[in-house]
Formats: structure tokens, C-alpha cells, sequence
């Protein structure tokens, strides 16, 4: 394809008529570090008891938690890592902690316990009851104290609330005694808490202070989780020690490792390989480092999946022969092999969430406890459009694992079902994933559904991915394509390719531009006047997605030139004003659209996805942006009427095939590309894919469930 910057014979428009000139097409791929990604909002419209989706959200984090806490709690001493890795699942699935300090005994690998059965049914599904709402903000007189030390420090007394919220009952005097402590607050970098020690310490603040070694360690596997990784390998890990001036790499891991702030895992490269004849002959390892959280979730996660295809009940099959008789197609792959399968991945776009919607209606007509699960309100609302079960049998992950949706829990606490859908399941991450598979009954079945080729999850892991990549159930992929033009671009963005479109209804413009000031007063023009006169499409129903928050074209710069152009006023309410569009963030990696309707004493009032949401006045400004325009990361999951993707000419490093592929597939019926990458787009599309991630899942699989032919 042509790859000149008026590709599809776009010329350079003028100002009344910019952006209405349908052609060719651009692509790119665009990763960026935003981490605020997605969520949902809503409340009940009704107003009764129902939970919010932050309040679900974060209840069912708070779930996971104390799982983690209990198995903490019932570790009785120090055990080997990987001592016992023989391949078989009880070793690889006990909880490995390491103690490599040197001056402390080594323990054994010991299994955990097997779960005791579960009932096969439940008389009556008994609700769990609806936890309380959002976590209470920390004391007023611990963020007093706190705020007091990190004056003393020179630190700024604004990150009082949010060390206080990380650190807990006593966090100032924990902060005096270790100030390296600082490091667990979001943002916060090495550098910055030297200075706050130094300040604090005097003479006492070394470079070698295990403190400081030990809080690097854990801030560094922090930041490989808001990259996507659930472990880092050992040379890895010390090598970004070193860098960070930290003179002992390896003592600051084995320092962490004791106090139990992480885990060490010696996993076998291929745990499939014959034992060596050789008693004295070692089995390659991989020696990786993890933050216990992500450990545990995805141990969690891997038992649960194994249990899911292990537990499955060959007795019952005629209601799913039923429901796999009742339809046609994709669908009809899909129920036949959940006839012999508990876990089933299917793939494909958009138009293919027609086939899960299918098997969900024919699922519960054959009597089955079907439920269909999406991660927002707005997802909800496109999968209700295609199911005769959008009544009970749709809601979203947050809202089924509280007990605000769906059939609520039996008596042993698993959810009431014998089938559980999930689409966009790109979207999940290790933890999210990990109290999900938890939380179903032996013998139900899981369909994961959603497109391979959007970007990852905001948080660690590669779910959906890893499960593909494994291959241990039926892989199903849909062969109904996305319709029309736009269809056709995103596939073949899919496959690597930037091909030209034939676009007669205007379903795809681009709109060359020399800087990124002009992508600014372009985007605006489109938004505001080209698309709704051209199109038909409202500025309200139009998304603009840049690949970052900072930069002269980024998300802030184009919300502040859409509010001044599509709802001006002073901000009075925090920034924000009546009938402002905003992306509100519950929970971290969830980002739901809204409006703002109000503000009063309890906080910002909103309406997301047609319910009411009350964001607290100490979380507006963490919680809320501007919601004009997105990132590909907060965009995911949803889809617009119409889309204005922006690539100002120094994105171009930060394009690739996944972002583009994701960005570019959010439109429905129009897309324009405020295009100043020149040859960035093609390039990045052939060629940059998704950068990889390092985690354990597959490997856990591996051992516990034996490939099966139909994947």
C-alpha cells in the first residue's frame, strides 16, 4: 500500500470542511505506560443496595487478599525453592519460599494440602452479603503524624494520605525507623527517598543500609509488575540493583527474600524432560524472583484451572448436547466442546461475540446456570444487545464475584453456576483471573472469550495469552470477520499488514498533520464539526485515543482544547464542570466513561453508562481525567460510534502492532487518523509487536495439565 502522508487521496482540507475525505488507511502500535487503565462505575439505577463497580472491584480484590493472608499465616518456617521440581503438579503447586541469607538453615519443599472436595450442588444459592463500600481513608491524626515526618525529611506533605494508606496504624513511626519505606507510595522514585533517608538519617545513611536494599529490591519488582511481568529472572533483577547504585545486588535479594517481602522460584526449563541418567547431573533451571501477591495469584490461578479441567463430571452431558443442538456455526464448536471440556478459549472480534451470546442463550434455555460475565457497564450493554439472557444471565466480573449480579453463591461460597462466559478476557490479569477461577464450583465449565491481537491487561500477566500459548483445552476461533471497511483494517492490521481500504461511505479519513500542535486544533475540528456534519455523528458519541497522558498531543493537552472548545467553563468542582465527559478510575486497570452531572459534600456526582457514581472528594483527583480523549490501554474493552485516533510525530517510537490494532478497532461505523508518523505506522505495524512478559503460568500448566490434541 501507498504509504505517503495523504494517503487515500486526502488532501490537505480546509477548515470547514477538514477530515470529511474518506480513503486509505494508516496503522500503528502504541504502548504506553498507563497504568490507570479501565473500570467500571455504576450503581445501582435504582438506587437500592447495589454495589458500585468500584466497590466490587475492590471487594473482590479485598477477597484475594485475605487468601493470601491465611496461606501466609500457615506457613510454619522457611522452605526450600524448587528443591523438590520433579514435575510433578503437587511440588510446583505449593506456595516456594526461599531464605538464601546464609546464616539460616534451609528447610524442605512441602505440598500444600489439598482442598477438601466440594459439594456437586447446593439445595439454594445462598448470597454472599455485600461488603461495605470503598476502604475508609486512613486516620486523621495518622496522616497528621506522617505529614509531620516527611516535612522533617523535606519530602511533600501531600503524600501524607497515601503513606499513610500504604503503611498503615503506626506508618510515622515505621517511617522514621525505615525511610526507605517511602518507596511503597505510587510514584515515588529511589532517588527521591535517598534524599528523604538522607535528610532524616544524617550520618547514618549509607548506600549498603540493608533498608535501602531491601526497599529497592521490592520497588523494582513493583515496577516490573506495572510493566506486565508477575516474576523478573534472577540476573535481571540484580543487574537493575546494580544500576541503582545498590553495592550487594545479590545480598539486598537474599535480604528480601528473608523478611518475606518476595519469593524465589527455581523452575526447570522443560519440566517434561526425561530425569538425567546422571545422578550427580543437574536439570536446567530458570531462577526467577516475585513479589508474593503475584506468586500466590498465579499459583492460585493455575490450581484453579487444572481443577476446572480435572474435576469435570462425564455423567451430565445431555443438557449441554442440548444446548449444543440449538445452535449453529461458531456457537455450536463452542458448546460441543464444552460437552467434554471444563475450560474452552475462543477468539475473535467483535463480530464474534455474536457466538458467546448465542451459547449463552441456548445454555440457559437447555436448563444449564449460565452466566455471561464483561469488565464495564458499557460492555454489559453491547453483550445484553446480543443475548435473549441480558436480563439475569449478563453482568459484569466485578459485580458477579460481590454478589451484586448474578446468581450469588452456594453453600460452600462457589458461585451458583454451571457455565461462566468471560469475553474480552485480554483484559484479565494474574490476580483478576485468580479469584475468578477460585470462585467456581468443581465441574463447571469456563469459556474465555475475547481478541488475541488487542493489548494486554494494565496488570501483570498475560493471561489469555499464556493459556493460548499452552495449549491444554479446545481453542475455538471464530471464522464471522468484523463487516465493512473498517473490518477489513483491523484484520489485516492483525495479520501485519497496513492495506489500503476502499472507504466510499467516509468510514475511514485521514487527516495529515505537520506537528503536533496542528493534531491538536485538527482533532478538535473533527470532533467538534467534521465528524457530526460529515458523518452524522455526534461529538458526544466520539472518542479520541493518543498513545499517552504527557506530550504536546497527548491525552491532557487535547481534553483541555476539547473542554474549551465543547464545554467551557472555570473547573469550580475540582477542575471539572457540569456536563464535562470523564474517565474515572475505580480500581487500578479498570477505566469506565462518564459525565459529570454534579458536586456536593459527599463528592463528584457522575453518570456512567446511564448509573450514578459518587467519587469521594479525596479520590477525585487520583480517580478522575478529563475523558475526551483516551489512551489505547483506557479504550480497550470499548467501542464508539466514531473514533479520531491521534500520532503526532513523537509517538512514533511508542507505536506498535497491538496498540494500533486496538486503537484503530475502538470505531464502529467511522474512523479518522490525524496522521504525522509518516512511515512510523507501516513500520510498526509489520514489525513492532508486543513486548514480552515474564511469567510462570505456562510452566504451572504445564505440569498439571496434559496438552490436549484439539487445542
Amino acid at each position: 500500500m501507498s504509504t505517503e502522508p495523504g494517503l487515500g487521496a486526502t488532501p490537505e482540507a480546509d477548515e470547514g470542511e477538514e477530515g470529511t475525505t474518506a480513503g486509505g488507511t494508516p496503522g500503528a502500535d502504541t504502548r504506553t505506560a498507563d497504568t490507570r487503565t479501565a473500570g467500571t462505575g455504576d450503581d445501582d439505577p435504582a438506587g437500592a443496595a447495589k454495589q458500585s463497580e468500584a466497590e466490587a472491584e475492590l471487594a473482590a480484590q479485598r477477597i484475594e487478599r485475605e487468601r493470601i493472608e491465611r496461606r501466609k499465616s500457615e506457613k510454619k518456617g522457611p522452605i526450600e525453592s524448587g528443591a523438590g521440581l520433579s514435575g510433578k503438579a503437587a511440588d510446583l503447586l505449593a506456595a516456594i519460599r526461599a531464605v538464601e541469607s546464609g546464616d539460616k538453615p534451609a528447610g524442605t519443599v512441602f505440598a500444600a494440602p489439598e482442598p477438601a472436595p466440594r459439594p456437586a450442588a447446593a439445595p439454594e444459592p445462598v448470597h454472599r452479603p455485600r461488603p461495605a463500600t470503598v476502604t475508609a481513608a486512613p486516620a486523621v491524626a495518622t496522616v497528621a503524624s506522617v505529614r509531620a515526618v516527611l516535612a522533617e525529611g523535606g519530602a511533600p506533605e501531600s503524600l501524607a494520605p497515601q503513606v499513610a494508606a500504604a503503611l498503615g496504624e503506626g506508618a510515622d513511626t515505621l517511617l522514621r525507623e525505615d525511610p526507605w519505606q517511602l518507596l511503597r507510595v505510587t510514584g515515588v522514585r529511589p532517588d527521591q527517598a535517598d534524599g528523604f533517608a538522607r535528610a532524616l538519617l544524617g550520618a547514618e545513611c549509607a548506600p549498603d543500609d540493608e533498608r535501602r536494599g531491601r526497599a529497592v529490591t521490592g520497588w523494582l519488582l513493583e515496577q516490573a509488575a506495572l510493566a506486565g511481568h508477575t516474576a523478573l529472572e534472577m540476573p535481571a533483577l540484580t543487574a537493575a540493583l546494580a544500576q541503582r547504585s545498590v553495592p550487594d545486588p545479590e545480598a539486598a535479594v537474599r535480604d528480601a527474600l528473608a523478611e518475606g517481602d518476595a519469593l524465589v522460584f527455581h523452575d526447570l526449563l522443560d519440566p517434561g524432560a526425561p530425569e538425567p541418567e546422571d545422578d550427580e547431573e543437574e536439570r536446567p533451571v530458570r531462577t526467577l524472583v516475585a513479589l508474593e501477591r503475584y506468586a500466590l495469584a498465579e499459583e492460585s490461578l493455575a490450581d484453579g484451572l487444572a481443577r476446572l479441567v480435572n474435576s469435570l463430571s462425564k455423567d451430565a452431558s445431555e443438557p449441554w448436547e442440548t444446548a449444543a443442538a440449538a445452535v449453529s456455526g461458531g456457537a455450536a464448536e463452542l458448546a460441543a466442546a464444552l460437552v467434554g471440556h471444563g475450560l474452552v478459549l475462543h477468539t475473535g472480534g467483535e463480530a464474534a461475540r455474536d457466538e458467546p451470546a448465542a451459547l449463552l442463550t441456548a445454555a440457559r434455555s437447555a436448563g444449564l446456570r449460565a452466566f455471561a460475565a464483561v469488565h464495564t457497564s458499557e460492555g454489559q450493554l453491547r453483550l445484553a444487545a446480543r443475548s435473549a439472557a441480558a436480563d439475569t444471565g449478563v453482568g459484569t466480573v466485578a459485580g458477579l464475584l460481590s454478589g451484586a449480579e448474578g446468581p450469588g453463591r452456594d453453600a460452600e461460597g462457589a458461585l451458583d453456576l454451571d457455565l461462566l462466559i468471560v469475553l474480552d478476557a485480554p483484559q484479565l490479569d494474574v490476580e483478576g483471573a485468580a479469584v475468578l477461577v477460585e470462585a467456581l464450583p468443581d465441574g463447571a465449565r469456563l469459556v474465555l472469550s475475547g481478541d488475541p491481537a488487542v493489548l494486554w491487561s494494565a496488570g501483570p500477566g498475560r493471561v489469555f495469552a499464556d493459556l493460548l500459548a499452552a495449549r491444554v483445552c479446545p481453542q475455538i476461533a471464530s471464522r464471522t470477520p468484523d463487516p465493512g471497511p473498517l473490518g477489513d483494517l483491523v484484520s489485516g492490521i492483525g495479520a501485519g499488514e497496513l492495506g489500503q481500504v476502499e472507504a466510499p461511505g467516509k468510514e475511514i479519513v485521514i487527516v495529515p498533520v505537520r506537528d503536533a500542535g496542528e493534531a491538536v486544533h485538527r482533532t478538535v475540528q473533527l470532533v467538534a464539526d467534521s465528524v457530526p456534519r460529515a458523518i452524522g455523528v455526534p461529538a458526544e458519541q466520539t472518542v479520541v485515543i493518543t498513545p499517552g497522558h504527557g506530550g504536546a498531543a497527548g491525552t491532557r493537552a487535547l481534553n483541555a482544547a476539547l473542554k474549551e472548545r465543547l464545554n467551557p467553563g472555570p473547573g469550580r468542582f475540582g477542575g471539572f464542570d457540569p456536563g464535562d465527559r470523564v474517565a474515572y478510575s475505580p480500581a487500578p486497570g479498570r477505566t469506565v466513561t462518564g459525565q459529570v452531572v454534579d458536586a456536593d459534600a459527599d463528592g463528584l456526582h457522575l453518570s456512567c453508562a446511564g448509573a450514578p457514581v459518587v467519587v469521594p472528594q479525596e479520590r477525585v483527583e487520583q480517580a478522575v481525567r478529563h475523558g475526551w480523549a483516551l489512551t489505547a490501554h483506557q479504550a480497550v474493552g470499548g467501542r464508539w460510534p466514531a473514533a479520531v485516533v491521534v500520532l503526532p510525530g513523537d509517538a512514533a517510537q511508542s507505536l506498535s502492532r497491538p496498540w494500533v490494532y486496538t486503537a484503530f478497532g475502538r470505531a464502529e461505523r467511522h474512523l479518522s487518523v490525524v496522521h504525522g508518523v509518516e512511515q512510523a505506522l507501516p513500520k510498526a505495524v509489520a514489525e513492532s509487536l508486543p513486548k514480552p512478559r515474564t511469567t510462570r503460568l505456562p510452566l504451572l500448566l504445564k505440569t498439571q495439565v496434559p496438552p490436549t490434541a484439539e487445542a
